[in-house]
């Protein structure tokens, strides 16, 4: 069960061993949903209209902005960025739930709340969900700039990139977007966590069961609800963060044809919905809820295979510690 479970006294996972166990999840998940990614941050970054009838972009829908990628720079560009998404989605795995695992258990032992309920999960989840951005956001500003470079690289690798972004943009070039991501964080993450709980709860299997394959597969299809109900509500702020991260990056030209460079959140709101349109908000929906069912239910589903494992081990070594007694 995802946060600190007061009837589970003997098997109880410290913070550390919940950051291993999100780490882990992430690193896995990383490797699954990765061209989704990329596919989603090159919809989100190309300022012309996305339709299929009125083909003014580069890249009008999934299959076609899939063959357009292929066809010019090969299968290995739906992992561009892939170093530093990989970094990113390990050190957020592991602040991310070891930050909710010590602030559930501290509900539990400070207030009169239970730990377990959803309401407890959304205020946890988002604040935990905002402790890791701090600290991942350089990542997720690397991982986004090489996601859009296009075949001519204009960063050769993780240690060019980040000398060269710091030479010519200064180092809180690696913060640009960190307000949308906070504003967007807290709620997103929030919901990921109170709907895992509600429908973890909904299709409660008997607690005989619960650990077995049977558990982590409605673990995984939890998450993937989950990921997809938060990812509709906060997309527009996911999308202007990526706008914001990509301001100044000239090169990201070729790959768009325009590149725009906002003064912050609102100016890029205000200028997506008068040159875009409502629908400018929602560009790249489509990948971007696939790759939110996947992430967030394999990132569960991985989390709790992980922490069960983890748990079994530490019970068997408590068993033996006890028999050796006698």
């Amino acid at each position: 069960m995802v946060g600190y479970d007061p009837r589970a006294q003997g098997t109880a996972l410290s913070p550390e061993e919940a950051a291993l166990a999100g780490s882990a999840a992430g690193m896995v998940t990383r490797a699954l949903i990765s061209p989704l990614d990329v596919l989603k941050i090159r919809f989100q970054l190309q300022i012309e209209r996305v339709s299929s009838l009125r083909p003014e972009g580069k890249y009008r829908g999934l299959l076609q902005a899939s063959r357009c990628i292929y066809s010019e720079e090969g299968l290995s560009a739906f992992w561009k960025g892939h170093v530093p998404a990989q970094l990113l989605s390990i050190s957020f795995g592991a602040v991310q739930f070891a930050t909710f695992e010590f602030l559930t258990e501290a509900v539990h032992t400070s207030t009169l709340y239970n730990s377990q309920t959803a309401g407890v999960h959304f205020v946890c989840g988002g604040l935990a969900a905002c402790s890791a951005t701090v600290v991942c956001q350089p990542l997720d500003t690397l991982r986004t700039r090489f996601a859009a470079q296009g075949e001519t690289k204009v960063y050769r690798n993780l240690r060019h990139a980040v000398f060269t972004m710091c030479r010519s943009e200064g180092p809180l070039t690696f913060y640009r977007g960190l307000c949308p991501t906070l504003v967007a964080v807290f709620p997103y993450a929030g919901m990921q966590f109170f709907f895992y709980n509600v429908f973890r709860k909904l299709f409660a299997l008997p607690s005989k069961e619960a650990g077995n394959v049977g558990g982590h597969l409605k673990s995984l299809v939890c998450g993937s609800g989950a990921g997809m109900i938060s990812k509709t509500i906060t997309y527009p702020f996911d999308l202007c963060k990526k706008r914001l991260q990509v301001g100044g990056f000239e090169a990201a030209r070729v790959q768009f044809g325009q590149v725009r460079t906002y003064r912050g959140l609102v100016d890029c709101m205000v200028r997506i919905a008068k040159e875009e349109g409502v629908r400018g908000f929602f560009k790249g929906l489509s990948p971007s809820l696939v790759k939110a069912a996947l992430s967030t239910g394999f990132t569960f589903f991985w989390y709790e295979v992980f922490l069960d494992a983890m748990r079994n081990l530490k019970e068997r070594r408590r068993r033996n510690g006890l028999e050796e007694r006698k």
